[in-house]
């Protein structure tokens, strides 16, 4: 079979590809050799975000009284929080398959490898092979998976990715979870509301490290609340597993601590799924365990592309959709500008929710920037103290010469739903004083972005 765009992975890099490719007037199939939606949709994204709204309605219910409603015995059930999470992992897959159908791509499943001449050969479930060609390219979005440490190898039980982390079959009562990015942070909430004792390791002198400094420190205080164990500057140096017991070793200034606990979670971070898919046979460079691409993702190999995971830059799935469009339309012959890596919004939905773009105010400083500097708290937000949110803030980063806002930092509740508005005003070169004059709507969270701009400049109402 020939087409004109071949897509190796169907996550949300590589089915927004074939869709955009599609829509472009490209004969397009993609190769999956699992599920379609990649790992997002079926062991990321969406299940995650499934457990942790059963870990807030939850937490709803045993501080129910706060709001002036009483109920008597709530228990989570863990099983069926799970189930329902691979529910709604199952329903998004076959949306993609709809999808799939309605743009009218092939998909071909099985594992494929890339073939020199713009070929692809796909290995099925029985060992069958079939070698495909596509005129106008291969596009490799292969995606990533869990870390692995080598003094913490992941067994499936003891010692676990975030694969298993959200399908155990019980609920641990101890949990070490090494690493405090996104996923690390997600988990050590959902599984703290569910009642396990857990405890967050990390490597480096703060928590969420890539995160502005004024927001390590507001989630570390707030996981403090919930009863979560913070160590930072600390790692697990190895952990002994005994009767399905764990130990954790872990090595901090003060010394080697142990931790018994049930399960240790590995949030390390991930790395690209780039062995085995013809990638050396081809040509094709690589550097420190990522495809090498050019502003539009072609690889130094014509009529090849990678996007995603696989590919130097955030790892992130709006990121991968954003690459493959991008991609597939400078194939197409569309004037396309390279994506803005430094407008890109990252989200942790844990709770309270923390969300970001642009640069921290040290990234800032470190740049040569003047600054001006708004932080409006949630504590002087009317909509936040009618919803009993009052943690967190607002804090806009300012070029104090031409107003440009720099970046833009939040925590609290449904920040991550408030953050396209600071990514948009940034891609539009939008200036301080403009934004404090776009009226917000009263009351909502979200005016808190207008009243963190007014700060900056000294013009701030409610505080």
């Amino acid at each position: 079979m020939s087409y004109d765009i071949i897509v190796v992975g169907s996550g949300p890099g590589g089915y927004v590809t074939a869709i955009r490719a599609s829509q472009l007037g490209l004969k397009t199939a993609v190769v999956e050799k699992e599920s379609l939606g990649g790992v997002c949709l079926n062991w990321g994204c969406i299940p995650t975000k499934a457990l942790l709204k059963s870990a807030n309605v939850f937490d709803y219910l045993n501080h129910a009284e706060d709001y002036g409603i009483t109920v008597k015995d709530a228990k989570a059930d863990f099983g069926k929080i799970v189930k329902r999470s691979r529910g709604v992992a199952e329903g998004m897959s076959k949306g993609v398959q709809f999808l799939m159908k309605k743009n009218k791509i092939d998909v071909i499943n099985g594992t494929g490898k890339i073939l020199a001449g713009k070929k692809v050969e796909v290995t099925d479930a029985d060992g069958k092979k079939e070698t495909y060609s596509a005129d106008k390219g291969v596009v490799i979005a292969t995606g990533a998976r869990s870390r692995q440490l080598p003094n913490l190898p992941q067994d499936g039980k003891n010692i676990i990715g975030y694969r298993e982390a959200m399908s155990l079959d019980k609920q641990p009562k101890k949990m070490v979870v090494v690493g405090s990015g996104a996923i690390g942070i997600e988990f050590a909430y959902f599984y703290n509301s569910m009642g396990t004792e857990v405890t967050i390791v990390e490597f480096q002198d703060r928590i969420v490290p890539v995160e502005d400094k004024d927001v390590s420190k507001e989630l570390a205080k707030s996981l403090k609340k919930q009863g979560i164990k913070v160590m930072t500057s600390s790692s697990v140096e190895k952990v002994d597993v005994k009767g399905g017991k764990c130990t954790a070793h872990v090595k901090t200034k003060k010394g080697e601590e142990t931790i018994e606990c049930d399960v240790v979670l590995s949030a390390v971070g991930i790395e690209a799924n780039i062995e085995g898919i013809g990638l050396e046979d081809v040509g094709i460079a690589t550097d420190k365990g990522k495809i090498l691409v050019n502003d539009y993702y072609q690889t130094n190999i014509p009529g090849y592309y990678a996007i995603g995971d696989c590919v130097p830059g955030q790892a992130l799935a709006h990121v991968a959709s954003a690459e493959g469009i991008l991609c597939v339309e400078k194939i197409a012959g569309h004037n396309v500008e390279p994506l803005d890596y430094n407008n890109i919004p990252g989200c942790t939905y844990a709770s309270p929710e923390i969300s970001s773009v642009g640069y921290t105010e040290e990234q800032a400083k470190e740049a040569g920037y003047e600054l001006k500097i708004g932080k409006f708290p949630f504590s002087a937000s009317g909509k936040a103290s009618a919803a009993g949110a009052k943690d967190g803030f607002v804090k806009l980063i300012f070029d104090a010469k031409y107003g440009e806002l720099l970046g833009g930092h939040m925590i609290g509740m449904n920040v991550t739903e408030m953050i396209a508005e600071l990514v948009a005003v940034r891609k539009l070169e939008t200036t301080g004083e403009e934004l404090i004059k776009t009226v917000h709507p009263h009351p909502t969270m979200s005016e808190a972005v207008m009243e963190a701009a007014a700060a900056a400049y000294d013009e701030v109402i409610h505080l």
